[in-house]
């Protein structure tokens, strides 16, 4: 006879890393963070048409320290690459990102010196949000996608290895300028 059996209705059975996860996706606060046109439907978002405040997220915050949520709309210049990176390291733990459309994930048709060809060689990126620019409702997807990592997380010294591995490997990736092949 299992425990199921034993335990009297209505007593719920799960783990302490399953509601702590439950708990963190219900309550992600994202950053400002918008960068070019890609900040315009990152703005709509937070419209009455598309809700985002049904998922808890209704204020996009002016300060890092108040957010777990970064999303990198728009095309990063080098210039701007180290505020990026100044913002995230001043959010506090544990900490997310998003990079919204095409120039934030590869530097899009932007393939010059002046654009960093993809944020994740500023910051360890989560979820990569493709289109130019990606509507509404592709954010609201990837924001559903990144709650279900969010979800099953683990915690305490596994979920700070796996971060430092992910944010160590992202950082250390050839930039796309220095590659060769339909670029060259």
């Amino acid at each position: 006879m299992g425990i199921e059996e034993k335990a009297p209705s209505g007593f719920m059975l799960t783990s302490v890393e399953k509601i702590v996860g439950l708990a963190r996706k219900s309550s992600v606060w994202p950053v400002t963070m918008g960068l070019a046109c890609c900040a315009i439907e990152m703005m709509a978002t937070g419209t009455p048409r598309f809700d985002i405040s049904r998922f808890g997220m209704e204020v996009f915050r002016a300060s890092p320290r108040h957010a777990d949520l970064m999303i990198v709309s728009g095309r990063l210049s080098h210039k701007m690459a180290p505020i990026i990176r100044n913002v995230y390291d001043s959010m506090p733990e544990p900490k997310w990102v998003i990079s919204m459309g095409v120039c934030a994930s590869s530097g899009g048709m932007f393939n010059n010196y002046a654009i960093v060809q993809g944020c994740d060689h500023v910051v360890p990126v989560d979820i990569y949000l493709p289109g130019c620019p990606p509507r509404p409702e592709m954010l609201l997807n990837a924001i559903l996608e990144l709650h279900e990592q969010i979800k099953n997380e683990p915690l305490g010294v596994n979920r700070v290895e796996a971060a430092r591995a992910a944010e160590a490997a992202a950082l250390r990736a050839t930039p796309m300028h220095l590659m060769n092949g339909e670029l060259a």
